[in-house]
């Protein structure tokens, strides 16, 4: 078995600054133990992590200063993947942040049926120190299928910043996507998106789901398929390919969304060795932006679209002339 899962202990200890004095101790924890969320520290006092000179306090009593506090840090469920070497293609790292191009095909996350080959093993060889964070630092995913931009903290610092930025749906992630249909113009998608009722492997829309808002604009339009570009404000499982499929525009090429492949009629033959080639959903994570976790400055990358796209749009484009 290359995976197991644990809960990791760090116990913590600092002096109060007698600067603080008369601060609440949720104040004096949020200063102290500024990697961690205020939310995750208030709950480590009520759970009595947190002691005051030997003394478990509540989270609204003020303090004098001077006092040593003890934190019992409890990291969340770190996943332990064995390292691989495998292939990273790193498009910016610094001590903080490590941003990657994920390729169609490589899964991102051990699972069942997973347990290696992963983005996760990737990472851990290129950074041992990785383990030490809740999913080696990843912080959001792409499905198997899906390539392009991936963000991951170095730090636990960096993890807390990127985590709230995504949050605060600060962070700018955009997409390229050929979908099947011609729009006639973008749009607005905000349906609520949740598990299927009966295959717990999908997603639908439904109202009893989280709300999931898309954005897409049209970039080029051909006879029965269009490019557009996708903007998430929200990001649920399956977001895009699970609305685009609803307002019946769904994924070129989606196993699990895109219903039974149909070959479009007064099809050239080099289209159609294209379509029928293209394996997976025709979706490239273009785009990233943040606010970088340390200096504050709003960073953006851009990743082409993969080759197989280029040649399925050229494919198109070419169809249209003949």
């Amino acid at each position: 078995m290359c995976y197991s899962e644990e809960l990791v202990m760090t116990k913590l200890m600092e002096e109060v600054p007698y600067e603080m004095a008369g601060m609440r101790l949720d104040q004096v924890l949020a200063e102290l133990f500024a990697d961690y969320s205020r939310s995750k520290l208030q709950s480590w006092v009520k759970s009595g992590r947190v002691q005051v000179n030997g003394l478990t306090l509540k989270v609204k009593d003020k303090l004098d200063g001077g006092e040593i506090i003890t934190l019992d840090a409890e990291a969340e469920v770190v996943i332990h993947a064995e390292p691989e070497k495998i292939p990273l293609d790193i498009v910016f790292e610094d001590e903080s942040l490590l941003i990657v191009f994920k390729p169609a095909g490589l899964v991102v996350h051990p699972a069942v049926g997973n347990w290696s080959g992963t983005l996760m093993n990737a990472l851990l060889n290129h950074n041992a120190n990785l383990e030490t964070l809740p999913r080696a630092g990843i912080i959001h995913r792409l499905d198997k299928d899906t390539s392009g931009l991936l963000m991951i903290a170095k730090t636990l610092q960096a993890h807390n910043s990127l985590t709230q930025q995504l949050q605060e749906r600060s962070i700018t992630r955009e997409y390229l996507a050929i979908s099947r249909g011609r729009m006639t113009a973008g749009g607005t998608i905000d349906e609520p998106i949740g598990r299927h009722p009966q295959d717990r492997l999908r997603y639908v829309v439904r109202e009893s789901g989280k709300e999931a808002i898309t954005h897409y604009r049209v970039v080029q339009r051909f006879t029965r398929h269009t490019l557009i570009r996708v903007k998430l404000e929200t990001g649920r499982t399956h977001q895009i390919r699970v609305h685009l499929a609803h307002i019946r525009f769904p994924l070129l090429g989606d196993p699990m969304y895109g219903g039974r492949f149909q070959m479009p009629p007064n099809c050239s033959e080099a289209l159609e060795k294209e379509l029928r080639s293209f394996k997976r959903q025709a979706l490239h994570a273009e785009k990233l932006g943040l606010l970088h976790p340390i200096t504050n400055e709003y960073m953006e990358w851009e990743q082409p679209m993969p080759d197989d796209m280029i040649r399925l749009l050229a494919a198109l484009a070419d169809n249209e002339q003949e």
